[in-house]
C-alpha cells in the first residue's frame, strides 16, 4: 500500500483510505460483526486511515472502529 505524508508533522497515512460513515448511520442500520470484518480486512491490505466523524452516531464510528483494532 503506498502511504502519504500528511503536512509536515511527519503523520504517514495510507494512500487509499476506509470511510466509515456507513457503518453506523445514514444507509439502514449498522451491522457491527460485518463492519468490524470490513475493517480487519482493509487493515490486512495495508489501510491505516479511517475516516470517521462524530456526527456519524455520535461516537458509534469511533467506538466501533476501536473494537475493530483492539489489541
Amino acid at each position: 500500500m503506498k502511504t502519504r505524508s500528511l503536512g509536515r508533522s511527519g503523520l504517514t497515512v495510507s494512500a487509499l483510505g476506509l470511510g466509515c460513515m456507513s457503518m453506523s448511520e445514514f444507509y439502514g442500520p449498522g451491522d457491527d460483526v460485518e463492519s468490524i470484518a470490513t475493517i480487519h480486512r482493509a487493515i490486512e491490505l495495508g489501510v491505516i486511515f479511517f475516516d470517521t466523524a462524530d456526527v456519524y452516531g455520535p461516537f458509534k464510528n469511533e467506538e466501533l472502529v476501536g473494537r475493530a483494532i483492539k489489541g
